[in-house]
């Protein structure tokens, strides 16, 4: 089940902030929710460790346990290493693409633009967030839906990352973005061991 609860709260579970508006919360409480968050916790088992990793990846690209497994099958099957195939696979998801090229300012509005059928993959409207993009595919905003404040904040850059992702061109002026290549572990910014989820399910 995709947790809908507040999302702060969410980031204290996870012990690192999930979204931009998450980070100066987190710094003010950076323990977890609850009125034992603040105590001294015991050192958690080996299992503890990959489950809470397990967890930060759900969380943070907003998936359900059956999404998140399915993706480590897939990754199996790949020849490189499959924690890097699968964080490769998790950033070309949609809605992730849309959030990596700064057309959202979170995941979770990501996931909505593409839900209510504002996002197009090569001039088609997408209405999937999972759906993984391809390398040569572009990816744009409906023009109908332009003018809407979300997109206009968009077109201006204010929910873009100082650097943009290496395997994505981006122009916010034209909300258009091609996938020129499949991600690199070293173009993915995330704040978790791959390493230790590929652990989990390969117990």
């Amino acid at each position: 089940m995709r947790y809908t609860g507040p999302k702060v709260r969410l980031s204290r579970r996870a012990g690192m902030p999930l979204t931009r508006k998450a980070v100066s919360y987190f710094e003010k409480r950076p323990y977890p929710p609850g009125e034992h968050g603040r105590r001294v916790r015991r050192n958690s088992s080996d299992f503890a460790v990959r489950q809470a990793e397990k967890q930060k990846v759900r969380w943070y690209y907003d998936l359900t346990e059956k999404q998140l497994l399915r993706i480590y099958e897939n990754a199996k099957k790949r020849t490189g290493r499959t924690g890097e195939e699968m964080l490769a696979e998790l950033e070309l998801r949609l809605a992730t693409v849309v959030l990596r090229a700064g057309l959202a300012a979170s995941i979770y509005a990501a996931r909505q633009f593409i839900n209510h059928g504002h996002v197009t993959v090569d001039g088609k409207k997408v209405d999937i967030p999972s759906y993984q993009v391809k390398p040569g595919q572009i990816i744009a905003v409906r023009e109908k839906s332009r003018s809407m404040v979300p997109f206009v904040e968009a077109a201006e850059g204010v929910h873009a990352d100082d650097k943009i992702a290496g395997y994505l061109a981006v122009s916010h002026k034209d909300l258009r973005i091609a996938v020129i290549d499949r991600p690199k572990r070293e173009q993915i910014p995330v704040p978790f061991d791959e390493q230790l989820v590929v652990e989990f399910y390969a117990r």
